[in-house]
């Protein structure tokens, strides 16, 4: 159920855009809106998503995010969320990557699926996703905020209500490795090690996420549903993270090393 009128909703997704385009932070929307509900973030999302359309940004596919059971404790919800990313997120394998272009940026390690057909719901199973796969490969996120994550002055953290308005803090992709068909593997054992400047900070298993990286896809379909929207032939969805986000600053370089299935890098310059 929403709670703020249309016109507020315009107003805040218009802060958002704005706040991207110029790279600073605004104050968390539930500063001022304490009451904001999940429906409500997502209504700004949609309207911030619709600016960017109406610029020409174009949409690719879709991220899940807060898949961990341990992330989603950590913030007090008991579902995922998600956001929408578009063609100019997109970066090649081992490739370089404008640190300017965000804020204060964090990588997490993922599993992307490409599908070859629509994916709908309501009533989507882990199994309509899979036959809807072309292929999986690894994957990593480049997350960032528009928003300050401890507010200035009370210090209060922000909410998954303020995260998911916030594109559910995405701002860019990085895919490499090996592409696999999703049958031909156990992907909950798919298994990575991420690397920042040659020493290891993170590992992590595909089965964190939800249990089975598909089920998070299954999730979304069924939660766009209600929305008369879907997942599109093409797309390419992010699972959900199955390490926790990493700081990066200017000059690192990401190495994450999925064993059998390749590796994906990148260096911020």
């Amino acid at each position: 159920m929403t709670v703020l009128d249309q016109t507020v909703i315009d107003t805040l997704a218009r802060r958002l855009d704005e706040a991207e385009r110029t790279k600073t932070l605004i104050t968390m929307f539930t500063a001022d809106y304490p009451d904001l509900t999940i429906e409500d973030a997502y209504a700004i999302q949609r309207t911030w998503t619709a600016l960017q359309l109406e610029r020409g940004r174009v949409i690719k596919g879709h991220k899940i995010g807060l898949t961990s059971k341990a992330m989603q404790n950590a913030v007090s919800i008991s579902e995922p969320d998600y956001g929408v990313l578009f063609a100019d997120m997109f970066y090649q394998d081992a490739g370089t990557i404008p640190y300017e272009r965000f804020f204060a940026p964090r990588v997490e390690v993922e599993l992307a699926f490409v599908l070859k057909t629509d994916l709908r719901g309501p009533d989507c199973t882990i199994f309509d996703v899979l036959n809807a796969t072309a292929y999986v490969t690894p994957a990593l996120e480049i997350l960032e905020t528009r928003m300050h994550r401890v507010h200035p002055q009370s210090k209060k953290p922000r909410t998954v209500v303020d995260t998911i308005s916030d594109n559910a803090a995405n701002a860019a992709i990085v895919v490499g490795g090996r592409p696999f068909r999703p049958l031909d593997v156990d992907l909950r054992w798919v298994s990575a090690l991420l690397f920042r400047n040659g020493q290891i900070e993170e590992t992590g298993v595909a089965a964190g996420v939800l249990n089975h990286p598909a089920n998070g896809i299954a999730w979304l379909a069924n939660r766009l549903a209600p929305h008369d929207e879907y997942l599109a032939a093409g797309e390419v969805v992010l699972a959900g993270s199955f390490t926790r986000p990493i700081e990066v600053s200017r000059g690192d370089t990401i190495h994450a090393d999925y064993g059998p299935y390749g590796s994906v890098s990148c260096q911020f310059v």
